[in-house]
């Protein structure tokens, strides 16, 4: 029987815990959305952690990055969350981006860049524009780094500009977002069990 598939969830809100928060919510809901595909997942809110701003791999002394980064080096599937903010990711999503810059110099046994067969989609709310420029940010930073990104792989919600409704405050899940997290999820985990199976040659 195959090993179990594990996604990592990595929510980018700038709210510390246990504060709501609209990219918890919709993290949740991916994560649950992989499950039903077989796909074991957990969620990390980063900035509870208190990591470094640079791009190595440990900062030194105090840097909690290395345990955050060895979670995302054994899940198959990474979920990058974040909420929009003067359309444009987040502080945090940008620091958690360029602390990933590190792995462009790391290599795994057979010599590949250690996110090589490796999967990312990404979840983006907000209540303005901008979930299509972040995605791109996002996906561009992500495949620099080694991760596959599959078919159609980022789900947002963008609410009415300049209003007060949040994601988290929504009666009910959209049903387009809904579509796009179904959609997102099962082309994930077909994607990480083929690399899985057969990943990209040293």
């Amino acid at each position: 029987m195959d090993a179990q598939l594990t996604a990592l969830a990595i929510n980018c809100t700038l709210k510390p815990s246990p504060a709501e928060s609209s990219s918890e919510v919709l993290g949740r809901q991916i994560l649950e959305a992989l499950a039903g595909h077989g796909v074991i997942g957990t969620m990390v809110r980063a900035v509870d952690h208190s990591f470094a701003p640079g791009v190595g791999k440990d900062m030194g002394d105090g840097d909690e990055w290395p345990a955050l980064r060895a979670q995302v080096l054994a899940a198959d599937v990474l979920v990058f969350l974040t909420p929009t903010w003067l359309g444009q990711h987040s502080s945090v999503a940008q620091r958690v981006l360029e602390r990933l810059d590190a792995e462009l110099s790391e290599t795994d046994t057979r010599g590949r860049p250690t996110l090589f067969d490796k999967v990312a989609i990404a979840g983006i709310v907000g209540n303005e524009d901008g979930a299509h420029h972040i995605a791109a940010v996002l996906f561009q930073a992500l495949d620099d780094v080694g991760f596959s990104i599959p078919a159609q792989g980022s789900v947002y919600w963008n609410g009415e500009a300049m209003q007060t409704t949040d994601y988290k405050d929504l009666p009910a899940t959209p049903e387009k977002v809904a579509q796009s997290i179904a959609t997102a999820a099962a082309n994930a985990a077909h994607l990480a069990r083929m690399l899985r199976g057969s990943g990209y040659p040293a």
